[in-house]
């Protein structure tokens, strides 16, 4: 698998290496329209003044709910109306997750980028098909993987033509119903030569520690958040939503969204001081 230019581009932006951080945000599950409609217009004006790219994000369906009785959003085809609403009413670049690989060309003709769920990042099907509709591909890292070994999924990818891809941290399990994440993970996976995004919000997920449901520690979104950036990622994923309680899906790990423009304000400022240490000082050899 060749190395390839780092930073790529993703829809209308730039992702990578010396590029503004990016934001990959939205409501775990698409509920109805005006609710994503509304969530993005206050992303949007979260980041208005900020160096962030935005990209909005929401499942059409959850596909992997802890129990049979978790709603699953509205399905592909509503799903997709309502991503192309957003995006035609916001401008905004939108990207959705796939579980089947005869959703990846559908999803092409609205989404600016391919999402592969974490429990599904070594389904080669799944990831050839996302490479062949010639979008950017966001791998999503298995919790049951070590961060080396995505590069195989990486390599499902740029093998089947499509250069366009980047992994996203989202936690290793931990024993039961935990994830950590493991901080020397961030450099090994920037050493593959791919941008690197941070899915804060996934990685405070207790899984299926809510008798039925996945409970989660939203308290710690501003550490965790700032450790990753800290340690040199490209982006971060949040889950927002405007009452976290009422969230049809991850209720317990989303972001309320009236806290999301000090928290990036702040991951800004991170992202400027490593960037900063990163240059050497005028003169230095």
């Amino acid at each position: 698998m060749a190395v390839t230019e780092n930073p790529i581009t993703v829809g209308p932006y730039r992702c990578g290496t010396g590029c503004p951080l990016l934001l990959i945000a939205g409501p775990c599950v698409l509920e109805h329209e005006s609710l994503a409609l509304e969530i993005a217009r206050q992303l949007q004006a979260a980041v208005a003044n900020l160096p962030v790219n935005l990209i909005f994000k929401a499942s059409f369906d959850k596909a992997n709910r802890t129990s049979i009785t978790g709603g699953r959003g509205p399905g592909l085809d509503r799903g997709l109306d309502i991503l192309r609403t957003v995006q035609r009413e916001t401008g905004l670049p939108v990207t959705t997750d796939i579980h089947e690989a005869h959703q990846a060309a559908p999803v092409a003709t609205v989404c600016d980028l391919i999402q592969i769920p974490a429990f599904l990042a070594r389904q080669t099907d799944l990831l050839v098909a996302a490479a062949g509709t010639g979008r950017a591909v966001n791998v999503k890292k298995g919790q049951f993987l070590a961060p080396l070994d995505v590069r195989h999924a990486i390599a499902k990818v740029v093998d089947s033509g499509n250069e366009r891809v980047f992994v996203t941290e989202r936690g290793t399990s931990f024993g039961y119903h935990n994830l950590v994440v493991d901080m020397r993970a961030f450099p090994l996976l920037r050493g593959l030569g791919r941008p690197v995004v941070f899915d804060v919000t996934h990685s405070l997920q207790l899984p299926g520690a809510g008798d039925g449901v996945t409970a989660g520690q939203a308290e710690f979104i501003t550490p965790l958040a700032s450790a990753g950036v800290a340690a040199g990622v490209d982006g971060v994923f949040l889950e927002v939503h405007e009452a976290p309680a009422r969230a049809k899906s991850d209720a317990h790990n989303a972001l309320a969204l009236d806290l999301l423009e000090p928290l990036l304000s702040r991951l800004v400022r991170v992202n400027a001081a490593v960037a900063a240490a990163a240059v050497p000082p005028a003169g230095a050899r």
